[in-house]
């Protein structure tokens, strides 16, 4: 069974929602404030970005690093059937929760997608798609029914799930031992700034960890579990993540590599690389 939702961004067939449902603060990543449900100022009438090709030199790296897997595009026409909040005003903040809600799904479907590709265990395949069905049918049903989703007991399902495929797909990896770090490779560890160039770090457990600027140049990440790692501004560059676990389009947008980096196919490497 296949899922057949569009996880990848069509910002062509969105009514700027992560432009206008989102807010920031000003930072590193965004060059002012804004809050929550209002237009972003480089909004066009027509939802494009006015500076899209300038993102980052203008001080928005954020908007850059961000990924909706494809729910701006589903909640505006589907969800909405193609009438935006500007036509219809009354549907601003019901059409901006759902948004918010939707992503959180199309992220959920991103992650089991992968586990049922990755996963042997028929059982577990078997799982995946019975936990997709039943998210992919919240996150295409109307407003209702995406706001009465049960999300923290769908993402406590996914993760679980998740962990189960991390495990099988690691354990071959683990006789090698790996004592570079002195047990520093771990889920959730500090390893801000570590220097992890040229080694083997197959299977490791990384899941939530912070490596923002942690140097893995022409390091082997295969079976590596990077669910929620922070990896702003790690050097990737010569990396081998082409069988990293859980890797996505914002960890890899956030992070600094180059042509020699090799990603998993449905991952496309950064302009800025």
């Amino acid at each position: 069974m296949t899922i057949s939702l569009n996880l990848s961004p069509d910002c062509g067939n969105c009514f700027a929602l992560c432009c206008t449902a989102l807010g920031f603060a000003r930072s590193a990543d965004f060059a002012i404030d804004k809050p929550a449900a209002s237009p972003c100022p480089n909004m066009a009438d027509d939802f494009s970005c006015t500076i899209h090709q300038r993102l980052r030199p203008r001080g928005f790296r954020g908007c850059t690093v961000f990924d909706c897997f494809g729910a701006g595009q589903v909640v505006s026409q589907h969800t909405f059937s193609g009438t935006s909040w500007v036509e219809d005003p009354s549907s601003k903040s019901s059409m901006f929760a759902v948004f918010k809600v939707v992503r959180q799904l199309h992220e959920m479907l991103w992650y089991l997608a992968e586990a049922r590709q990755r996963t042997f265990d028929p059982e577990l395949a078997a799982a995946a798609d019975h936990l997709s069905e039943g998210i992919a049918a919240a996150a295409q049903g109307d407003a209702t029914t995406v706001l009465a989703a049960d999300v923290g007991t769908l993402h406590g399902e996914a993760r679980a799930l998740l962990m189960e495929v991390s495990e099988e797909a690691r354990a071959s990896y683990r006789a090698e031992g790996r004592q570079t770090l002195d047990g520093g490779l771990q889920a959730g560890a500090d390893l801000m700034g570590a220097n992890l160039a040229n080694q083997r770090l197959c299977g490791s457990d990384l899941r939530g960890a912070y490596l923002i600027g942690a140097n893995l140049r022409g390091s082997d990440l295969t079976a590596v579990d990077l669910l929620g790692a922070d990896l702003r501004g790690a050097q990737l560059h010569g990396a081998d993540l082409a069988r990293a676990l859980y890797l996505t389009q914002p960890q890899i947008n956030a992070a600094e590599g180059d042509p020699s980096t090799l990603l998993p196919p449905r991952l496309a490497k950064p302009d800025h690389w």
